[in-house]
């Protein structure tokens, strides 16, 4: 690919409906049609959006229409065609625009690395997930989180998970955030590490926390997303950080949040762990994101802050807001 990158993202619930059909469906058609070269859908685990009607995994009542995160990367002219292919039906809805082509030359202190993976892609007979995930850890990549897709586009073709099928090219997307200069050196490995046909982008971000130690603040200016990047067993007066962190963004009257369970994944020196069987207590990685303007993203990075006094990685970047409502309200 040539050309400006950009990257789309899009919450919604997953009930959501366009003209009667399912609002995911109608929208991965659409990628599909436009040839996107790499996009993910991908099913949260609890969510609230404009009018604070909570969903969740952890109530059976609540757990009918979780959020669903959708991440499409392409050159810009296919992006901005998307999204202005956007249903003007879908009512409320968050879908954000972002530059996905981030400089490692210096000129970048933080980089978000993107890479599309397939759901059975393997290296040297291990899962290619487990793989890059060890390598951006061995060059000294801050954290990175894999995150299984259940539809998507790869190279322009769309590939959906379906019952009884083993779904090997199914998208998957490892996220990973750190020093413009270990992502810089991890990403000449990837290159030899990863023989067939991947996608990967790099996007300019800001670490405002890691570890217990506060870097930055969020910038107040036009709209922001605000990351958190814990993990299940990470607890705070008993509650996990993510479950903590969406109670308190929905009282104080966040606009929407969403929160996405990896599958495998580390941060800071910490080894990259995932579930495992017969284990007690869950151990995946979790992403917590919300989206909002900047002069209210403070307000957002307060509370991450106080939930997060030892370990985790916040971290924002500037956005473009298409849709002005979350999806998922």
């Amino acid at each position: 690919m040539s050309g400006e990158m950009l990257r789309l993202t899009a919450c919604f619930g997953e009930r959501a409906r366009v003209e009667g059909r399912l609002l995911a469906d109608v929208m991965l058609e659409d990628f599909d049609r436009h040839g996107v070269h790499a996009s993910v859908l991908m099913r949260g685990v609890e969510g609230f959006g404009l009018r604070h009607h909570l969903r969740t995994d952890r109530l059976l009542s609540l757990s009918e229409d979780l959020p669903v995160l959708a991440v499409a990367l392409d050159e810009g002219a296919r992006i901005e065609a998307v999204a202005e292919d956007l249903p003007g039906s879908m009512g409320s809805g968050l879908v954000t625009v972002d530059p996905a082509a981030a400089a490692l030359d210096g000129r970048t202190d933080a980089v978000k690395l993107s890479v599309f993976l397939r759901r059975r892609q393997r290296v040297g007979g291990a899962p290619a997930f487990v793989a890059v995930c060890e390598l951006l850890r061995r060059h000294g990549v801050a954290g990175a989180t894999a995150l299984l897709g259940v539809d998507g586009t790869a190279q322009g073709t769309r590939r959906r998970a379906r019952f009884l099928s083993a779904n090997a090219d199914v998208p998957l997307l490892v996220v990973a955030v750190g020093a413009a200069a270990a992502v810089g050196g991890a990403l000449e490995e990837l290159s030899s590490l990863l023989t067939e046909a991947t996608t990967i982008a790099t996007e300019a971000v800001r670490v405002c926390k890691r570890d217990g130690e506060t870097v930055s603040r969020p910038a107040a200016v036009g709209w922001q997303r605000l990351t958190l990047y814990s993990s299940e067993s990470a607890t705070v007066g008993g509650h996990a950080v993510h479950h903590e962190l969406i109670r308190r963004l929905r009282r104080d009257g966040a606009r929407g949040a969403t929160a996405v369970r990896g599958i495998w994944g580390y941060h800071g020196e910490h080894r990259p762990h995932g579930d495992r069987l017969l284990q007690l207590r869950r151990r995946a990685p979790i992403l917590t994101t919300v989206v909002d303007s900047g002069y209210r993203i403070g307000a957002w990075f307060d509370l991450a802050d106080e939930l997060t006094p030892e370990r985790g990685l916040v971290t924002s970047e500037e956005v473009r807001l298409v849709r002005p409502q979350p999806l998922a309200s």
